[in-house]
């Protein structure tokens, strides 16, 4: 189960949250005892520095350093080191009325911290971690509907591909569906070329494991939302191999899908009133006799022909056939979410989901999305006059274009082809904390999700 507050009624200790600016005036209000304990120990308020009050019975209470406001900005979630630190089986409640802002952020990271992926090794998880009484001024179901949802997105990536091929896949997004009430639609191995969809088949088509395309409905009322996300559950670059270690992190390269279902999880958790459709191609592209090969040309669901000059840039040509479906439906909004090139890292590291957008309005409404939702996202551009570069000549478009710059750029605009609609998105996500990170363990991780969830009310007019 993924963690939630604690009731409303339980007993709880007061965790007081002290920002550096305030701890003198906070000891001389806390009592000669608790005053000399905390200056004795060396409490210096920074963020996430903690100390246990004593009291007659054990513990009374805690203090929380809040740090300073360049230090909050340096580092996200930085209470949450605090929470990971108080005794398990304890009950806590904000004993500082903080602003709604901060208090959404600390409960949603408090939240967050408590996650652990232990499949592989039970005994890794805290049997009984302290857990938080919901703060007055938050939306407590919004924020325990993200954390489920982000739950289900880092389960999903941190799980091996051994345990994660496309048929598990489709299991996860069943089970997904059934929990509230959606519909699915499943085509897969050669149903895929004989209801037009070549290029998903020809990326999965060497694996032991049949490439397939999900397809979720809910909801029967409202404006429209279709997420499309990219399913590659391991990539080995196929015939153009990855070196060994470019194949380490690859069980992460269905992150696009695994985001769109967290995603996906949080509207329908909040029973937010529109019609969603969820589209995740699921594939793996391995090495066989019959793997696509490099200048194969493929045409796609679409007409425009692909010539295939790297088998490795395979996740653009199974959300192109994935796009193309969509754009067939009527929708107010489609995203497509990806972890999909190199370029992106090196644009703006892990920790940001860069993003395209063709409609102003809607990329103002993300970023505010992105701000309250504590999800940072950086808006790239669809450059239209790099065009030609993705145009071989011999085809209509080249997957993997030798231009030599702005990668994630040429990608995004190889996607506009098959994305045929004024309020398309995409987000080249990394799907990944390289290390550990408050609220953040190292290993699978959503973007964006937050920020398109929190966006929504503005983008669709909710």
């Amino acid at each position: 189960m993924p963690p939630r507050f604690a009731g409303a009624d339980a007993a709880s200790l007061p965790l007081y949250i002290i920002a550096e600016d305030e701890l003198a005036a906070f000891l001389q209000g806390a009592g000669a005892s608790h005053s000399a304990w905390l200056q004795a120990s060396g409490f210096d308020a920074s963020l996430g520095a903690l100390r246990l009050l004593p009291g007659p019975g054990g513990i009374s209470g805690a203090v929380a350093g809040l740090g300073s406001a360049k230090s909050r900005q340096r580092q996200r979630f930085g209470l949450a080191r605090a929470a990971s630190a108080l005794p398990e089986g304890t009950v806590w409640h904000f004993a500082t009325e903080l602003p709604d802002d901060l208090a959404a952020e600390a409960a949603l990271a408090w939240l967050l911290a408590a996650y652990r992926f232990d499949r592989y090794r039970p005994g890794k998880k805290p049997a009984d971690p302290a857990r938080l009484k919901a703060p007055a001024n938050i939306d407590a179901p919004r924020i325990e509907a993200m954390v489920a949802g982000e739950c289900l997105t880092r389960d999903l990536i941190n799980t091996p591909a051994r345990d994660m091929g496309p048929d598990q896949l489709e299991a996860a997004f069943r089970e997904l569906a059934a929990a509230h009430g959606a519909h699915v639609k499943v085509i897969t191995g050669e149903d895929l070329i004989s209801q037009n969809f070549p290029l998903i088949h020809a990326v999965g088509q060497a694996s032991p494991r049949a490439p397939r395309l999900l397809d979720l409905h809910w909801g029967n009322q409202g404006p429209r939302l279709t997420l499309v996300g990219k399913g590659v559950c391991f990539d080995t670059g196929g015939l153009d191999i990855k070196p060994a270690n470019g194949m380490l992190l690859m069980k992460k390269d269905m992150g696009g899908a695994a985001t769109t279902m967290g995603l996906a999880k949080m509207i329908m958790a909040l029973n937010l009133p529109i019609r969603l459709r969820l589209l995740v191609p699921a594939v793996e592209n391995v090495i066989a006799g019959n793997a696509q090969k490099p200048k194969d040309i493929v045409t796609s669901r679409k007409g425009l022909t692909v010539e295939i000059n790297d088998t490795d840039a395979e996740g653009r040509l199974v959300l192109a056939d994935a796009l193309a479906l969509a754009t067939e439906e009527e929708t107010d909004l489609l995203i497509s979410m990806a972890t999909l090139t190199g370029a992106a890292r090196i644009a703006v590291g892990p920790d940001l989901a860069p993003y395209w957008a063709q409609d102003d309005a809607t990329a103002l409404a993300l970023e505010r999305g992105a701000k309250s939702g504590f999800d940072p996202v950086w808006r790239m551009p669809f450059h239209t006059p790099y065009e030609p570069v993705i145009e071989p000549g011999i085809a209509d478009l080249d997957n993997a274009p030798g231009f030599g710059f702005a990668g994630a750029i040429t990608a995004a605009l190889f996607l506009r082809r098959f994305a045929d609609h004024p309020r398309y998105m995409h987000f080249d996500i990394y799907g990944h904390t390289p290390t550990d990170a408050p609220a953040r363990p190292k290993g699978g991780a959503g973007q964006g999700a937050r920020a398109i969830l929190n966006a929504l009310p503005d983008m669709l007019g909710l």
